[in-house]
């Protein structure tokens, strides 16, 4: 079987399709990814992928956005898939144009989570959702979506038969890679020193993009709140060159005389600077089912974040963290400060949030899930 993913950059299809990619390869499957050139790409093919850059811009650009439907149309043309699976807002309806155009016989769209949120003004969310959806009904074979009130929604909605829809829920590796107990407590020591966490410090840790729909300025407002000097946040992430929103860097440029805020840029050590978190936040005004949360949870650490799509469903309030309404700076404070000052507390959340990541979030089921509905559809 030959299976082409599509996403709009590199790090996707490295990132959270890193295990899809591998579980397919090692199948027995053909695999070819088609992304946007970026640093990852050669890395991937000198592991051996088949990757093929086509620009995909992340925002509607009628000009650009037509000729990357007319590029993915001719190596669809020319390869004949048995699958195309797409990921991304735009790469998503980008991708299954080309592929009904080339006549790929099953088109599979992973919803991360539809664009369109409770949070959006009602004319956008209508314009989003009428998109999501006439695209499911006249370009897509299955909806896998990673959230059960998307799927639940998609199904309600009637975006295609029940059969269809699927949630395939998200995960990560809890057993190896996020696993407090893999953890070399060597390297967490230089690593402590590496960022200024001294000992008896509690340490709050942020992962994601450094964009204002993230959350990240209530999380800086709200621990400028915080009063206690043991206390560090950490922000580890960045703002990438394809970003819409690229005004936060320089907006963020006054946090960084506050000596208890760490920013680290990217990183690839993630479990490591997990394991010497205490709380885990992601304050984003909409998520799908956010795979940073889960990250936190295997490596033991309480969570808050905020009331929305995703989030609600991986955080469990009063019993793996605490969800806070959206751009509430107090309420987070609130949050922020009861789990710090009540280490018991602190600490029965950190054991249910490993325990529940064990449970329900293991990537290797969600991709074993996948790749059996990936056959089934070529019978």
């Amino acid at each position: 079987m030959k299976i082409v993913q599509v996403s709009a950059i590199d790090t996707t299809m490295n990132g959270l399709l890193r295990e899809l990619n591998e579980q397919t390869v090692e199948s027995g499957h053909e695999l070819i990814c088609v992304c946007s050139d970026g640093p990852r790409v050669e890395s991937m093919r000198e592991q051996g992928f088949d990757v093929r850059t086509i620009q995909i811009d992340r925002s509607i650009k009628p000009l650009q956005n037509l000729k990357s439907i007319w590029k993915m149309f001719r190596l669809f043309r020319k390869e004949k898939p048995d699958i195309v699976h797409v990921h991304t807002p735009v790469a998503a309806v980008l991708g299954r144009i080309a592929a009904k155009l080339a006549r790929v016989p099953t088109i599979i769209y992973t919803a991360h989570g539809f664009y369109f949120h409770e949070n959006m003004p009602k004319r956008t969310y209508q314009f989003f959702y009428m998109v999501e959806k006439f695209s499911a009904k006249l370009l897509t074979d299955y909806i896998f979506t990673q959230s059960e009130e998307d799927g639940a929604l998609a199904i309600n909605k009637k975006f295609l038969p029940p059969g269809r829809i699927t949630v395939i829920s998200n995960g990560v590796d809890v057993m190896n890679k996020f696993n407090p107990k893999n953890i070399d407590q060597e390297q967490l020591i230089k690593l402590k020193q590496e960022l200024g966490i001294n000992q008896g410090d509690q340490v709050i840790t942020f992962i994601g993009r450094l964009v204002r729909e993230k959350g990240i300025f209530e999380l800086l407002e709200s621990f400028r709140m915080i009063k206690n000097e043991n206390v560090k946040l950490l922000i580890i992430g960045s703002t990438g060159e394809s970003e819409r929103d690229q005004n936060t860097q320089k907006m963020l440029e006054k946090y960084l005389l506050d000596k208890n805020v760490v920013f680290t840029g990217f990183r690839s050590d993630i479990p490591e600077l997990l394991s010497l978190t205490d709380i885990f936040c992601l304050p984003s005004y909409r998520e799908g089912m956010p795979r940073s949360i889960i990250e936190a949870m295997a490596m033991e650490c309480a969570i808050v974040a905020t009331d929305i799509r995703g989030s609600r469903e991986e955080v469990d309030h009063n019993q793996n963290g605490l969800l806070v309404p959206l751009k509430s700076i107090e309420s987070m404070t609130i949050a922020f400060t009861s789990m710090l000052n009540d280490i018991e507390k602190l600490t029965q959340f950190k054991k249910h949030a490993r325990s529940k990541a064990v449970k329900l979030y293991n990537e290797d089921t969600v991709v074993k899930t996948q790749l059996a509905i990936f056959e089934k559809t070529t019978k």
